[in-house]
């Protein structure tokens, strides 16, 4: 389950197993059998629709373990996300995962800081500039789309597309209902 949260009282209840519903119930149920052993902070809230929560679930799975990117590069556009919105759970988490999966301390700075980061390949700036561009000017132009298509390929743009738009669902959640960060961890987003 996600990690027990600070002082400050979040808007919505965070329902226990015990308090679910049957369909509530079997989504949490599905989520906590799946790759990541716990239900993702947000579904908590999404539980409120259980066939939403389900479906949301299901392509946060998808986006976080199966596209064609490791951890190190989609990481990138999780955390420009997460920038974006300034979403202090979400960086919180994220951040964890992106060194875990060998992301350079010094690109999730610079990202934090608003700062271009400096990228060891190709990939790493491409799924960068697609992520802002995406979250600062809504498309990509048409340089950019040629570029993206030629270092991601299509079906690495359209996962990249996914993996910013499932995260900017994930970030409105955890802002709207205001997810505390774990008691003792402090934001580091301004």
């Amino acid at each position: 389950m996600i990690e027990e949260q600070g002082e400050t009282e979040m808007r919505l209840k965070l329902l226990s197993p015990g308090e679910m519903n049957e369909d509530q119930k079997r989504t949490y149920d599905e989520s906590i059998a799946g790759k990541r052993g716990a239900p993702p902070a947000p579904m908590m809230a999404w539980l409120n629709s259980p066939e939403m929560a389900r479906h949301a679930t299901r392509l946060g799975a998808v986006l976080r373990f199966d596209t064609m990117f490791p951890a190190k590069l989609s990481e990138i556009a999780i955390l420009v996300t997460a920038r974006h919105w300034t979403s202090h759970y979400e960086w919180y988490a994220h951040k964890r995962l992106a060194l875990k999966g060998g992301m350079d301390p010094d690109v999730i700075d610079a990202i934090r800081d608003r700062r271009t980061p400096r990228f060891d390949e190709p990939k790493g700036r491409m799924i960068y500039d697609v992520s802002k561009s995406l979250h600062e000017g809504h498309g990509l132009s048409k340089a950019l789309y040629d570029e993206a298509v030629k270092v991601l390929t299509e079906r690495g743009l359209v996962e990249i597309i996914g993996l910013c738009g499932y995260y900017t669902m994930v970030s409105m959640t955890l802002n709207t209902f205001e997810f505390e960060l774990p008691t003792g961890e402090v934001s580091e987003l301004a």
